[in-house]
């Protein structure tokens, strides 16, 4: 499970930077988007213990079980979801406004309307 996991996040990583890269501005939110969430899987992965089946919170009386799930990777993530649908959220109103005032979404043709 673990290796499929580690292919899946190398797999965003990449595809995020690669789209990053790109001098478009649509590409630039598409890549920050599939980077936020090669990072959450990331935090899962690390978090360990990724099976079926695990109880989040243990029965009354058991005491400490071995094969309890952490709960600590999972706030992470949650947390980490919010954050980064505000910034996408952002992210697509500065792009809404820059299209408004430029015109083009390509980063050549704003860097040219500057001079």
């Amino acid at each position: 499970m673990q290796i499929v996991l580690t292919v899946v996040i190398g797999v965003l990583y990449g595809a995020g930077f690669y789209m990053m890269l790109r001098r478009n501005l649509v590409k630039l939110i598409v890549g920050i988007v599939l980077l936020s969430n090669g990072a959450n899987l990331l935090i899962f992965t690390v978090g360990g213990r990724l099976r079926r089946g695990d109880p989040p919170i243990v029965p009354v009386g058991n005491g400490m079980a071995a094969d309890m799930a952490n709960p600590l990777p999972q706030a992470l993530v949650l947390t980490a979801i919010v954050i980064g649908f505000g910034v996408l959220a952002f992210a697509l109103v500065l792009f809404h406004r820059v299209y408004r005032v430029v015109g083009a979404e390509d980063l050549d043709a704003m860097s040219g309307s500057e001079r």
